[in-house]
């Protein structure tokens, strides 16, 4: 028998997976670096940045990948990526990339410009 609890818990999970799925679709249409590299920004960075081509970001203050094209080129980024990335505000932890990663984040920010 459903509990309100589980019916409640069903709606949730359907609810993300329904979000999740144009980042799905994007995914199986993407390089295996460009699918590592979602892979990592969901993992570290997609609990304040957005993301994705659509969304807000969780932590107002931090932009959406989508948006960094438009401030510079990402390619500019590999070397902070590699050397990690320190900012001025206490939240964000302070990434070191190993070489594939940097590869990988960097191919999946230029699917973001598209």
């Amino acid at each position: 028998m459903y509990t309100h609890f589980s019916l409640h818990r069903w709606a949730a999970c359907a609810a993300g997976i329904a979000l999740a799925f144009p980042v799905i679709q994007a995914v199986a249409q993407s390089s295996p670096a460009e699918q590592r590299g979602l892979t990592f920004v969901l993992a570290n960075c997609a609990h304040c940045h957005s993301v994705d081509k659509a969304t807000d970001s969780p932590l107002k203050a931090a932009p959406p990948f989508r948006t960094l094209h438009q401030r510079y080129p990402v390619e500019d980024l590999a070397e902070s990526l590699g050397e990690g990335i320190r900012t001025g505000h206490p939240t964000m932890p302070e990434f070191r990339l190993d070489p594939g990663q940097v590869g990988d984040v960097i191919a999946y920010l230029k699917t973001l410009e598209r």
